[in-house]
């Protein structure tokens, strides 16, 4: 059964980063595509970003596009979501996933086999 658990979460003002980081344990982790998604209140969890095994290949989300940055160290079982120029909008909480197989094309929550339990992140304006 992998675990995984996020952390880097906070409160910072617009303009301003935070850097996200997800530990993963009980599995081999370059088994893994990873991924993360967002979650507003009344909102439905939507993606932000996802990667391949290696990390060679990255998609990310259109309203995240050229400020986040999906990334990962297979070293250390660790995926992480660098956050700049952060927005009110992007207040969420963030969940990581992992999916069996090793392609980043995956968008949708179904297509993940394994979560996190959220970090929130509140950017204030």
């Amino acid at each position: 059964q992998v675990q995984l658990v996020e952390s880097g979460g906070g409160q910072v003002q617009a303009g301003g980063s935070l850097r996200l980081s997800c530990a993963a344990s009980g599995g081999t982790f370059r088994n893994f595509a990873m991924g993360w998604f967002r979650q507003a209140p009344g909102k439905e969890r939507e993606f932000v970003a996802a990667l391949s095994w290696s990390g060679g290949t990255t998609h990310h989300a259109d309203a995240v596009k050229g400020r986040f940055t999906i990334s990962r160290d297979n070293a250390k079982n660790t995926v992480y979501l660098q956050m700049n120029s952060l927005k009110p909008e992007d207040t969420a909480v963030y969940y990581c996933a992992a999916r069996y197989g090793t392609s980043a094309n995956a968008y949708y929550t179904q297509q993940y086999n394994y979560w996190g339990q959220g970090t929130q992140v509140t950017v204030s304006s």
